[in-house]
Order: C-alpha cells, then sequence, then structure tokens
C-alpha cells in the first residue's frame, strides 16, 4: 500500500483531483469465481449501483441484503494526458478489497474503514478510457477488525454473525478520487503545538518524494501570513495566535510547498487548529483549561445508504448536536469518513476518534451479558496474532489519517473487550504502546470498558490516560420498576472505582435506553419516552456526585439499523434523535442539562 494516507485531496496549480463517484456495476460473486473467470476485465452481467453507499439497503429482497462473501465493482475512467503520476484513493472498501486496473492487480488492503491509496501511473492508459474493478469482502471472522464469524444455513446460504450490535454494512462506502500529482510531491505532514503565553509554536515534518527544498507558510482567516519556515522539519512561531477552542474554533492555513530556486514543484494546503490537549489529574484539558464532555456515540448509519457518505447527513447531525448544546462525539466503533472530522475541526467539537476494536468477545448479543461475569477465552486462541497485526496496521493508519485535526483531542483503542485476563493485558500493552510511538501530538490514549470489567478484575484500565465506561443501570441491569436499585449498584460501582484512588478523568461514553419515538406512558415503562427521560435524570445524579467524573457520551445519538433478532426492533432505538434526526422528549433534557454544564 502507498504511505500517502494523511493527506486529503486537493485540486490546486500543480494538483488534480476528480470524482469517480456516481453510478458503477456491481455484482455478487458467492461462489468466488470472479477471479478464475476474469471478472477483474469486466464484469459481463452486473446491475448499476451507486458510489459511495452501502449496497444492502438498496435492494429488495433478503438475500442481496444480508449477503455475505466477495462482491465486485467496477467503473470507466478517463486519465487526462498531462504529466505526473497517477493514484486512486479510495476512502474505505469494507472490510477488504483488490483493487485491479485493466485486468491487472494493483493492491489489497484489510480493514473496511481506512483509505485505500495505490499508485496506478504504470497501469493506466493517458487519454483513454481505463477499466477499473475491485473485488471486495465483508466477512467477519476473528482476525479480522470488526471481529465476527459467518454462520452457514441450511440451505448453504452465508450470513454475517458479528461480535458486536450494529449492522454489517459494507461496499464501496466512501468516495473514490483519481489524483494526478507531481513527480516530486508532498506525501504526508505532521504537527506538533505548544503554547508560550499568547505565542504558539507548530513544530512540524513533512515528507515528500524527493531532496528539493521545502517551505512552509501558515495564514490566518484574513489571509495574512502569520509564520513561515523552511525544511521538512521546522518550528512556525506565531505570535498572539487564536487558539481553536471547544465549540469556538479558529483555523489557520497552513501551505507546504516543494520549490526548485524560484519554480514550483508541488504545492499542499491544509486547515490547521492550534490547541493543546493534556491530562491533569482527573481533569481533560484544552488549551490549559477544563472541558467536561457532552455528547454522544454515534453511527454513520442512515436510511437507504447505511454507512454510506452523505454530506447533508452530516450537516444535520452537526446542527442537531449543537441545538442539544454538546460539544463531543466517538467514532464509535470505527474511524469515520474523514468529512466529518474538517466538520468538527470547523465546529469546535472534540472527538474520540476510535479504532474499529470491537467484538473481542465471543458473542453475537455481547450487549446482554455484558456484567454477567461472561468468560470467552477471546485472547487465548490461535487467532489472535493475526487479529494483533491486523489491529497495530488499523491503529496506524487511523492516526496517520487523523493527527492533524484539532478535533481529535484523543485515540480510543478498543470498545468492550474481555479484559480480565493477563492474555488481555499482553495484548493491548503492545497496541497502547505502538499507538504512543504514532502520535506526534502525543494525544490521550483510552478504550471503552464494559460492566464485566469491574474495578477488582479489569487487566487493562492502568494502560489507558482516562477511563470510559459504557454502563447501563437502568436498563440491562435493573430496568423498570428496579430503577431504584440500579442507581445503587452504579453507586457502588463508582465507589468502588473511587477506592482505587486513580486520579484520572471518568467518561461515560455510553448510557442509554431503547425508546420507541411512538411511546407514551404514565407512570412510565420501558421503551416508552417518558422512562428515557427519567433514566437519564437518573444517571445524572451519578455523574454529579463524583468529580472525577468529566464526561457523559450518550448511547447514542441516533436510532440505528443492527441484525435483525427479538432484542431489536427494527434496529437499536437508544437514540436520541430518531434514524431521521427528529428528537426524542430525551432530546429536550439534554438541551437543558448541558446548556451551562
Amino acid at each position: 500500500m502507498y504511505d500517502q494516507l494523511s493527506l486529503y485531496p486537493e485540486t490546486n496549480q500543480k494538483r488534480i483531483t476528480l470524482s469517480l463517484d456516481g453510478m458503477w456495476g456491481f455484482r455478487f460473486d458467492p461462489d468466488s469465481v470472479g477471479e478464475k473467470e476474469n471478472w477483474m476485465s469486466g464484469l459481463r452481467s452486473s446491475v448499476s449501483l451507486p458510489v459511495p453507499a452501502s449496497f444492502q439497503d438498496l435492494f429488495t429482497d433478503q438475500y442481496s441484503k444480508n449477503y455475505c462473501g466477495d462482491f465486485w465493482y467496477e467503473k470507466e475512467f478517463t486519465v487526462p494526458d498531462i504529466p505526473g503520476r497517477i493514484f486512486l484513493r479510495f476512502g474505505s472498501i469494507t472490510h477488504r478489497g483488490t483493487v485491479y486496473v485493466n485486468g491487472k492487480e494493483v493492491t489489497s488492503h484489510e480493514g473496511g474503514f481506512l483509505p485505500v491509496i495505490c499508485d496506478v501511473t504504470d497501469f493506466v492508459r493517458k487519454g483513454e478510457e481505463n477499466h477499473l474493478a475491485v473485488k471486495a469482502n465483508n466477512e467477519l471472522n476473528e482476525s479480522t477488525l470488526p471481529c465476527g464469524a459467518v454462520k452457514t444455513l441450511m440451505n448453504g446460504t452465508r450470513i454475517a454473525a458479528p461480535y458486536f450490535d450494529f449492522f454489517n454494512y459494507a461496499g464501496i462506502q466512501r468516495s473514490v478520487w483519481l489524483l494526478i500529482l507531481p513527480e516530486e510531491h508532498i506525501k504526508d505532514y505532521s504537527t506538533d503545538i505548544s503554547l508560550n503565553g499568547e505565542d504558539a509554536c507548530v513544530a512540524y515534518e513533512v515528507k515528500t518524494g524527493g531532496e528539493h527544498e521545502v517551505f512552509v507558510s501558515l495564514f490566518d482567516k484574513e489571509g495574512n501570513k502569520v509564520a513561515e519556515a523552511s525544511g521538512k522539519k521546522g518550528t512556525l512561531k506565531v505570535e498572539k495566535a487564536n487558539l481553536w477552542k471547544v465549540r469556538n474554533a479558529y483555523l489557520y492555513k497552513i501551505r507546504i510547498q516543494i520549490k526548485d530556486g524560484d519554480s514550483l514543484i508541488d504545492e499542499y494546503n491544509d486547515r490547521i487548529g492550534i490547541r493543546t490537549v493534556a491530562i491533569k489529574g482527573h481533569e481533560i484539558l484544552i488549551n490549559g483549561e477544563p472541558v467536561y464532555l457532552k455528547g454522544y456515540g454515534k453511527h454513520e448509519d442512515f436510511d437507504i445508504i447505511g454507512r454510506g457518505l452523505n454530506y447533508p447527513l452530516i450537516k444535520r447531525d452537526f446542527e442537531c448536536m449543537k441545538w442539544t448544546n454538546a460539544n463531543c462525539f466517538r467514532t464509535s466503533h470505527y474511524p469515520y469518513a474523514e468529512e466529518w472530522y474538517r466538520f468538527a475541526d470547523e465546529e469546535g467539537f472534540l472527538i474520540i476518534d476510535e479504532v474499529p476494536a470491537v467484538g473481542m468477545m465471543r458473542s453475537t448479543h455481547n450487549f446482554a451479558v455484558a456484567g454477567m461475569g461472561q468468560y470467552t477465552y477471546f485472547f487465548e486462541t490461535p487467532t489472535v496474532p493475526e487479529l494483533l497485526k491486523n489491529h497495530l496496521a488499523q491503529v496506524e493508519e487511523m492516526i496517520e489519517r487523523d493527527k492533524n485535526h484539532p478535533s481529535v483531542f484523543s485515540f480510543s483503542l478498543f470498545n468492550e473487550p474481555e479484559t480480565t485476563s493477563t492474555y488481555s493485558h499482553d495484548y493491548f500493552s503492545k497496541v497502547f504502546a505502538r499507538a504512543r510511538e504514532l502520535d506526534p501530538q502525543h494525544r490521550p490514549m483510552t478504550g471503552a470498558f464494559e460492566k464485566n470489567s469491574a474495578p477488582e478484575k479489569c487487566q487493562c484500565y492502568m494502560l489507558c490516560d482516562f477511563m470510559c465506561l459504557n454502563r447501563y443501570y437502568g436498563w440491562y441491569i435493573s430496568g423498570g420498576p428496579d430503577i431504584d436499585d440500579a442507581i445503587l449498584k452504579f453507586h457502588d460501582e463508582m465507589r468502588r472505582w473511587k477506592e482505587k484512588g486513580l486520579d484520572v478523568p471518568f467518561v461515560f461514553t455510553e448510557f442509554g435506553t431503547d425508546t420507541l419515538s411512538t411511546e407514551h406512558k404514565l407512570p412510565s415503562v420501558m421503551w416508552a419516552q417518558e422512562y428515557q427521560c427519567e433514566y437519564m435524570e437518573r444517571n445524572f445524579e451519578v455523574f454529579d456526585t463524583y468529580d472525577f467524573i468529566q464526561g457523559e457520551l450518550v448511547w447514542n445519538f441516533a436510532d440505528f439499523q443492527t441484525t435483525e433478532g427479538i432484542f431489536r426492533v427494527n434496529g437499536n432505538k437508544k437514540g436520541v434523535f430518531t434514524r431521521e434526526r427528529q428528537p426524542k422528549d430525551a432530546a429536550f433534557i439534554l438541551k437543558k442539562r448541558w446548556e451551562n454544564k
């Protein structure tokens, strides 16, 4: 795989980006005969399908919706007959893909939520029409991220059996670009920021494909140059810096150029925010000021398009989050499309950026067994070395892609794994150590723990710079008429965490109830809107009791699709908003609480 992951496509005087989004040819390959029959040179029998989008909800039959196995895309494209190197850039191919150009394999990639980039200069015919094919696969196993299995029905049909509670959407779900770059070009850059009174220092490092001199400049919102430096490594000194603040963002434009004397070879422009992140005692500090996290766990999920990139949806989600006075969200349970982060940079939202390490417990209903003491020996199986390899690779790709976003203040390296054995500690120690090596801004690292990861049993909490807990006291634990007991149990656990004397922030990254927007009942019952509101209020009582609790991210921002089952009524209904992004009653509770929190 080409080593340019983090640079979002830009067109300027030296770079050309052409979108390949639109209708593509599509075909299922249940018997995996595509390569043998040379489908990479043409599918022959195909249907038209939009890119970007998940494929599952575009059909009207069960087989297509639940299809599990190989599937193919194809697209004809023309490369302008101009100088430069030619690249293809997929925002993602879920969960794995092999790319072919004019019948020849170019690259393969494992992991469905990070870019796939390949140099196709030697494979294309400039000035002519070219054929692009992608063989993708959406199967799950215990060495993939996310984790799961494949179930074979009695009639031989295979379906996904995820170890996680969201639908296994797949396809080319993010935009595809054709890039034309100079032969010697900017591959990547990183920044590290420090503050000195009113001034700031932006240390940078640039990677290029040659040895010509590099020049870096910084411009304010009005276009005034406020700092400049030369060399592949250097420091931009900014006097009276405008800081990127929570819900009050200020972005500078950074311009990187490669020059040969007065001749410009390549240029790349991006936006960065000047801000620092630190953990001090039980406080989360942005620019040295404490911040209380308030917001949501989310999903990339919407009707028809599944997990496909959709600009209007991004806009609507941010407007809904702003309306409730939120300031943060977690990219549960995978890195989102880059457009989400760019919008968060503009709006001043904080992001906990999460690698797709979900399902690391051998259960298709892990949400229901949390806290019941189940132990599945997940980290003691022969698949662990391959899983760790994939985990480390995707951590590296996530940090490389997202390292310059001011909105990203933390990386989450797992969600609800089995953490009660020394095997899990050995596994995650390697993941955390590698993540700390990779991040140039040295952000705090964390992971989200479920109820089995109790203070007396968890073997991994000490790896985290701050604690993220997913807790459902009053829903999965002592719900409905037993909610008074639930709150007592909740207090008991928090007292036990307090007794450990960790002196780090605790953030609740999940808490919530399934709620039907049509259901009202007095007195309240589970699934009614009144119960969701009461549940929130009772949980807030616990949060406000302990000063080390420094954040509350509700599960979930909006209702989302899941695998079918008796626990789910056409998906998970824990949304504060419906899947159509309309508020439930609890949204007004949050809006009022977060106004001055």
